[in-house]
């Protein structure tokens, strides 16, 4: 799918391309009994990156560039909450230089619907320079998230 900043439509399974199940914990619930909002961001910050430690089979911190987080937003459906599984969905929006866009659909239950996706951007920078200028992403990153691509009128 290309990118979609302003889509309303709600995501189904069928969307995402790499999938993970996050166990969730009575802490995770907010005085509401919902999941609370910093849970869903965890969750998104672990479906990739748990992808990207065993797609490259190396860890990513170690690298001479690493990914940091510059955008992340989240669109809210359904509330979730303990003590059942999350499922991760994981599809890529698009490779750049030295970013990659994702998705992350976040599903609890028989659902064919997400409860929420998140939008996580990683830009590249170098990890031995103190200023950690923007740079190229490793080619082991770039191999990693390209069958994450998700091409138009694929799903």
């Amino acid at each position: 799918m290309s990118e979609r900043p302003g889509r309303t439509d709600r995501p189904t399974r069928g969307d995402y391309v790499a999938w993970r199940t996050v166990t969730t914990r009575w802490r995770d619930d907010d005085a509401y009994g919902h999941l609370n909002n910093a849970t869903y961001y965890e969750m998104f910050d672990t479906a990739v990156n748990a992808h990207l430690f065993e797609a490259t089979g190396t860890n990513v911190r170690l690298l001479p560039q690493i990914g940091v987080v510059a955008e992340t937003s989240c669109r809210y459906f359904r509330e979730i909450g303990f003590p059942d599984p999350v499922e991760t969905g994981l599809v890529v929006d698009k490779v750049g230089t030295s970013s990659i866009v994702y998705r992350i659909g976040l599903f609890q239950g028989e659902s064919d619907e997400a409860a929420a996706e998140g939008r996580f951007v990683h830009v590249y920078v170098d990890n031995t320079d103190p200023a950690r200028s923007v740079t190229p992403m490793p080619d082991v990153i770039r191999a990693a998230v390209e069958p994450l691509l998700r091409v138009p009128g694929s799903a």
